[in-house]
């Protein structure tokens, strides 16, 4: 089975389906890392594997039935067993409430018969000298680097029974790095997303993490309260791709969400902020390529196995600050009455600003600089007030120059409401993630200046 095309595996499981209708999705995953500590590299590896999902529907009087089965590692004689599961399971189950007709022309993938995109070590054929050289530059300026890099190749096959054959190559690539003085004392964090490790310099990471070990070497201690805080990039991502989770039109519609409108409908064409800002979608932005179609391995609230190879548009989710769309499927668009607008592989916000954070920073009197958040968590969906952790370096900036490093603290804040209360934004950049790396890392943001960043507590030993 491991030589047998993806392709192959597709058609032969469509050709054992006996339901009335079948997607099938070949999942072929692969990935390299490395990592490292204490100025020296520990691991590397790189691993292959392969994850088929059959989606089985079947019409009966009452309606669309569905079943999901999804196996990794499936051999020859695994394949009609994993069908006859999958058909099973939609006899076994009650009317789906999402169910569509099966999804039909879109125009196949012109590379649907070629074999899967691979990643190997030598994606970091440039990178591996490159972090060499940072180890020797931190071991002569008395830091230690720990961190890893890991890129994966994934190339996802859709076959359905109405005809669609798709595919779709998503590299994925992040590097994290942290710097540490000698006892531990002090610690700095950078983090990058990339396609292919060509456009991140291991070496420009640790010079910036220098330089915020050099402020952290002046403590100061700060109670809890409002500051005045600048969000970089990663923290604004974490934010902000928590709010889109929290996006699907129909919860919104039924009173369950911060896009709710009070006394019934959503809060479409509603000002979310008094800045220019757009948030958006785009499967085509460069740097930052998404799948153009929907790979839906299961049905939830802003997904369905029925739009399986839908083609996914450039989307704006919120247009010059006023929100403009909620995340739909085919079947909740139908229900809500609002545009279908299927979830989304990558985010953009932009707020029309060029600065850099540095000369954020240099036009601040006295603020916060964050590093990034970590352990977010929802507290109340009526208003997506999330809390959550800062995390490697919280920065005292006084006349614009950073002059120490403060405590780390809980915080408690709602991004919809960070939004209307931003008071500047500054140059849209790529960036990665901290909190949800492992699950999103598309992404570009500017930094964002909060007036008023709720502090609500100081967090000891983090």
């Amino acid at each position: 089975m491991s030589r047998t095309k993806p392709h192959e595996i597709v058609e032969r499981a469509l050709e054992l389906s006996t339901a009335d209708g079948c997607v099938v999705i070949a999942d072929e995953e692969s990935s390299a890392n490395l990592r490292w500590a204490g100025n020296a590299l520990t691991t590397n590896g790189v691993t292959r594997g392969r994850t088929l999902t059959v989606i089985a529907t079947v019409d009966g009087k009452e309606g669309t039935a569905s079943g999901v089965v999804s196996r990794s590692a499936v051999t020859a004689a695994d394949l009609e067993p994993l069908v006859r599961a999958a058909e099973a399971a939609a006899r076994g189950a009650g009317p789906a409430e999402d169910a569509q007709p099966l999804v039909t022309g879109t125009p196949a993938s012109p590379d649907f018969t070629d074999g899967p995109a691979e990643t190997s070590s030598a994606v970091f054929a440039d990178f591996a000298p490159a972090l060499g050289e940072a180890f020797a530059r931190a071991r002569a300026g008395g830091r230690e680097l720990y961190g890893f890099a890991n890129h994966e190749l994934v190339t996802t096959y859709v076959g359905t029974s109405t005809g669609l054959r798709l595919r779709h190559d998503q590299p994925n690539g992040t590097l994290e790095l942290n710097a540490k003085s000698p006892d531990r004392s002090r610690s700095a964090w950078a983090g990058r997303a990339t396609r292919d490790f060509k456009d991140v310099d291991p070496t420009v990471l640790d010079a910036e993490l220098a330089v915020r070990l050099g402020w952290a070497e002046r403590k100061v201690e700060l109670p809890a309260g409002r500051y005045e805080t600048l969000l970089p990039p990663t923290a604004v991502a974490d934010l902000l791709i928590y709010q889109m989770w929290s996006a699907a039109a129909r919860d919104a519609v039924e009173g369950r969400t911060v896009f709710s409108k009070p006394g019934g409908g959503t809060r479409i064409g509603e000002q979310l902020s008094r800045l220019p800002l757009t948030l958006r979608s785009d499967p085509h932005s460069p740097g930052l390529e998404s799948a153009p179609f929907v790979i839906a391995h299961s049905s939830g609230d802003d997904a369905s196995v029925f739009d399986n190879g839908l083609p996914v548009p450039a989307t704006e989710w919120i247009s010059g600050g006023e929100l403009a769309r909620l995340t739909t499927t085919r079947h909740s668009s139908a229900l809500t009455g609002l545009p279908l607008s299927p979830a989304f592989g990558n985010l953009i916000l932009d707020g029309g600003g060029d600065k850099s954070l540095e000369e954020m920073v240099a036009g601040t009197e006295r603020g916060l600089l964050l590093t990034c958040l970590w352990y977010i968590r929802e507290v109340d969906p009526a208003t997506l007030l999330l809390t959550g952790l800062t995390r490697d370096g919280v920065y005292l900036v006084e006349n614009g120059q950073v002059t120490g490093e403060v405590n780390n603290f809980r915080f408690n804040e709602s991004p919809v409401d960070l939004l209307s209360r931003a008071s500047e934004a500054g140059r849209t950049e790529k960036t990665l993630p901290r909190e949800w790396g492992d699950w999103f890392t598309r992404a570009a943001m500017p930094a964002l200046r909060i007036p008023d960043f709720n502090m609500s507590s100081v967090s000891k030993g983090v």
